[in-house]
């Protein structure tokens, strides 16, 4: 088998950007890989690419579970979910009720993005589906309110997990990044330690522009975790490995599908391996 040239490394360069990992990450991943080939560490391009997934596996692994919710002592537990509309928000508020529910959590849907009639009765649609109660207002209300009516209602009803759906879009980005930090500050109030998790919702297709977008909701509202969706068949799955690097927040769970169980833990081995097999990295 022959050796590793430049051509490699100018191809496994192209191959990352072209699957949208950004130039940060890119050239980082590229100088240490490029460092190891001089050594004389990494004699293959299967050495190559093994050490490219290590690599990346690196990136993207974080300590603990990350399927793992919080659970509030004494509850219930508050799970906020975030992000720009068309992310799959609402869809994937059900999907982590679903799971929660088989991990047998009781819960409760809030229907807080209270701007777009559709998605409350989406929410609503679902909840009904998955047999569990759905509190929401009058489309134009107050989502604050929502939330705040929400805890209430759990509380009321002896049920231990809030998943809290949010608007993604306002009139202006300001006013969006103020009225979610409103909905924050009055679920502290009524719960103090609440929310005990921030979702931020991001869509795995759209690539770099995930990041400005995980910027922005990170400095309004402090996530726990991200949620990419919409990975199912997409070459872009680069820019998770962007995202985390830019952000430092963990990958806590993806999408791969419309059904109810397309929503898993993140396994940073297992997507290394499968960025990878989309992407390999061989010789031109």
């Amino acid at each position: 088998m022959r050796g590793l040239s430049a051509d490699d490394l100018e191809n496994m360069e192209r191959v990352l950007i072209e699957s949208d990992f950004g130039v940060s990450a890119t050239v980082e991943l590229t100088e240490v890989l490029e460092d190891e080939v001089r050594k004389g560490k990494l004699k293959t391009e299967a050495d190559l690419k093994g050490a490219l997934q290590e690599r990346i596996r690196g990136m993207l692994e974080d300590a603990g579970d990350p399927g793992a919710i919080a659970r509030a002592v004494p509850p219930p537990t508050v799970i906020l979910l975030v992000g720009v509309n068309g992310t799959g928000k609402t869809t994937t508020a059900a999907k982590l009720a679903r799971r929660l529910q088989s991990e047998g959590r009781a819960v409760l849907l809030a229907a807080a993005d209270t701007y777009r009639a559709g998605a409350i009765a989406q929410l609503q649609v679902w909840a009904n589906r998955l047999e569990m109660p759905c509190v929401a207002g009058a489309p134009g209300g107050d989502p604050a309110a929502v939330a705040f009516d929400a805890i209430d209602a759990a509380g009321a009803r002896g049920l231990d997990t809030i998943i809290i759906d949010t608007a993604g879009r306002l009139h202006t980005q300001e006013g969006l990044m103020e009225e979610l930090r409103k909905i924050t500050r009055v679920i502290g109030r009524r719960l103090p330690g609440a929310p005990h998790e921030t979702l931020l919702v991001l869509d795995g297709t759209v690539g770099q522009n995930a990041i400005q977008q995980g910027r922005l909701f990170a400095q309004a509202v402090s996530p726990t975790g991200v949620v990419i969706t919409k990975l199912d068949g997409s070459a872009r799955g680069g820019a998770v490995v962007a995202l985390k690097r830019e952000l430092g927040l963990p990958i806590r769970f993806i999408g791969l599908g419309e059904s109810m169980e397309d929503l898993e833990p993140f396994d940073a081995q297992q997507f290394a391996e499968s960025l990878l097999a989309d992407a390999p990295v061989e010789a031109s």
